[in-house]
């Protein structure tokens, strides 16, 4: 177990290290935010990394007045980054292990890239084509064009321009629209936490393209490494 993860702090000792009344860190559990290990005598137990994402939940609620609709959001999404990168360590152990010593360029597990590093595949297809002008995307995500011309601005969304400079959009920023309708619609969620959970889910969609991409390389040197071994031995 990594030391981040052992449970060691009563729920005073956690409330009092991020500031909080442990009232506040029984909500959070109740809603799922947080899940604090047990004792034999049913004490809760709080390790280091449920700490650090008090804190974030402290940081996001406090200073970026994000509800608890969006943080829950937000915190799924940073559980499924964390969990994405610990599947790659693992696939990628499992691979370099059957590789041996085959491939002495590749002992050292490599870290997820950061976002934007690396060449991750790009989106195509119809959903990616630019066909749309701001008054068709708006009326079809039932908003007003100026509210699509304030997320551009937040850096929400990003339509293509035509020659003569147009706003176009593609069904994918569509789907986009739509969902931030619904976080700041139906969930109530203000745009610092949409800003969040657009960006979250981006980096989740980059982080898994090289996922895809590193544990494809890897496979395919594994497949060039054992081909002429198994030729070999059926010759023999």
């Amino acid at each position: 177990m990594d030391n981040k993860d052992r449970p060691v702090y009563i729920i005073s000792v956690a409330a009092e290290l991020v500031d909080m009344h442990p009232q506040t860190l029984r909500l959070y559990e109740r809603k799922g935010l947080i899940q604090p290990k047990r004792s034999g005598g049913k004490t809760r137990l709080y390790s280091e990394r449920d700490v650090e994402k008090l804190r974030e939940i402290r940081r996001l609620t406090q200073e970026m007045g994000v509800n608890l609709a969006g943080v829950e959001e937000i915190i799924r999404l940073r559980d499924e980054l964390w969990s994405l990168e610990t599947q790659f360590r693992a696939e990628a152990e499992r691979l370099k292990t059957e590789l041996g010593e085959h491939l002495e360029s590749l002992k050292t597990i490599p870290a997820l890239p950061a976002p934007g590093d690396g060449k991750p595949k790009k989106k195509t297809g119809d959903k990616e084509r630019p066909v749309y002008v701001i008054s068709v995307a708006a009326d079809i995500v039932e908003m007003h064009p100026q509210t699509l011309r304030l997320y551009e601005r937040k850096g929400l969304v990003a339509p293509k321009r035509s020659s003569g400079k147009t706003r176009l959009y593609s069904e994918h920023d569509v789907e986009k629209l739509r969902e931030i309708r619904r976080l700041t619609q139906e969930l109530g969620v203000n745009l610092a936490g949409v800003e969040e959970i657009i960006r979250l889910r981006d980096e989740l969609d980059t982080q898994q393209n090289q996922l895809e991409s590193e544990i494809s390389r890897l496979r395919l040197a594994l497949l060039r490494e054992l081909t002429p071994s198994l030729s070999n031995s059926e010759v023999g």
